[in-house]
């Protein structure tokens, strides 16, 4: 599949906004103790999805009622659905000037993911953040996709190309309209 910029100028990708709020004082802290360790942008980036996937618990496998959905935020308080989880990873990566799309995938409901474009490679690769658990093994790999869910399109599965460098409007309302995540789920946008 090939993955569409829906905004031409790559620095969108790298904006600031209140949603990957990386320019956050808790933001630039954890990408600042992150890129100790990493000698370039491709260990960063891995660290960085390795930390939203692995210590961010989904809120919903984690039943945690909590809705998160600015990145500061999702950092803050250590839960989030798929959405808030790539807000997080979008906002490390952009703290680190690695441009990150939100892209999306639709199943019974849509899903959120992010697309990373390393320096010196010409591409986009999809990553997923969602966190792992029986029958989910998302990695980040850049050689080819493994992410947490793989669409089916003889189910009317989709995986869509477009990669936004802001949330879609329907993912950002029902984040931002739930009471709680059970309200939630009976939100969520079924397609974009």
């Amino acid at each position: 599949m090939e993955l569409i910029q829906n905004t031409p100028e790559i620095s969108a990708y790298l904006a600031a906004d209140e949603v990957i709020d990386h320019e956050h004082p808790r933001v630039r802290a954890l990408a600042a103790t992150l890129s100790v360790d990493t000698p370039d942008a491709y260990t960063y980036a891995k660290a960085a999805f390795e930390f939203v996937r692995d210590t961010i618990p989904h809120s919903q496998d984690a039943g945690d009622p909590r809705v998160t959905w600015r990145a500061s935020d999702v950092l803050a308080q250590r839960t989030g659905i798929c959405y808030a989880k790539a807000h997080a990873l979008a906002a490390l990566l952009r703290a680190e000037g690695i441009p990150t799309a939100l892209c999306y995938q639709k199943f019974e409901v849509v899903h959120g993911l992010v697309a990373v474009r390393l320096p010196g490679e010409d591409r986009w690769v999809r990553q997923d953040p969602r966190g792992n658990k029986p029958g989910v093994d998302a990695q980040f790999r850049l050689d080819r996709e493994q992410l947490a869910f793989t669409v089916r399109p003889e189910f009317n599965e989709v995986d869509y190309p477009v990669l936004f460098a802001e949330p879609h409007p329907a993912v950002l309302q029902c984040l931002r309209e739930a009471v709680d995540r059970p309200h939630l789920w009976q939100t969520l946008p079924t397609d974009l």
